[in-house]
């Protein structure tokens, strides 16, 4: 498949800096530069305003910047583009990577540096097309859509193929995936709204799991199941629900 373009925003508050990157990027015909903004605040404004937001896959992100930083910017998206991030900071370096940023440039940009980033992009891209055939990818979160979370003073940027389990405690869900099981301030049942329901099953009224983490499923008490996922939590599949679940896996 031949990489289309993708439509990306440099975040930066110095105006040299930002017209050093769109000269560099000049020469990589797949990014299209469609906004620019000189500080987080804009760009939060640019990407949520309700009417016409702007629409990017990918974003050239500063990190030290005033006012709010580039982590912080992030926080406050609902889905996160790719990012690579940009900074003349080397010890940033370690956490941008726990945000699951596809790069990470130090100032002053090395062309050859941004090439190889470049390349990590159209891959991601090309990637992100073949799993969101079918679905409108502004509203199903597909595998490779990355969601950000909080957690007190950590912070996730985690693919949606990697969560095996959705967890609701009340007003707010659970999310379990690796070693980690952060609260998300959204409700289970709109995160249910934008599943790939290919992949993702409401087993009750507080569960949604991940049908690939599935290890062994059997049978449990009043036509109910039990399903045992990959870390051996076990999730009890309600009789209501129990009969849409083997209509799935019946050949």
């Amino acid at each position: 498949m031949a990489v289309t373009q993708i439509k990306a925003m440099i975040v930066e508050d110095s105006r040299l800096a930002r017209n050093e990157l769109k000269r560099l990027l000049s020469s990589h015909a797949s990014i299209d530069i469609v906004a620019e903004a000189e500080n987080a605040t804009v760009a939060l404004n640019k990407l949520t305003r309700q009417d016409d937001p702007i629409q990017v896959e990918l974003l050239f992100l500063d990190i030290d910047m005033p006012g709010q930083n580039g982590f912080e910017l992030l926080e406050q998206l609902d889905s996160v583009p790719m990012v690579i991030f940009t900074t003349a900071f080397q010890e940033f370096a370690i956490k941008a990577f726990e945000y699951n940023t596809l790069d990470y440039l130090l100032k002053p940009i090395n062309p050859k540096r941004l090439t190889q980033a470049i390349g990590k992009i159209e891959k991601q891209h090309v990637h992100d097309i073949k799993a969101a055939q079918g679905y409108n990818s502004s509203s199903i979160l597909t595998d490779d859509r990355q969601i950000f979370i909080k957690d007190a003073e950590d912070h996730h940027l985690v693919r949606i193929a990697d969560i095996r389990l959705f967890e609701s405690c009340g007003n707010y869900t659970q999310v379990f995936f690796k070693e980690y099981h952060p609260l998300t301030l959204k409700a289970l049942t709109k995160i249910e709204a934008r599943l790939d329901q290919n992949h993702f099953f409401r087993a009750n009224r507080q569960q949604i799991i991940n049908l690939r983490f599935i290890k062994q499923v059997d049978p449990w008490f009043n036509g109910q199941l039990q399903v045992t996922l990959s870390d051996n939590t076990l999730i009890q599949i309600s009789r209501r629900h129990a009969s849409r679940f083997k209509q799935a896996f019946s050949l």
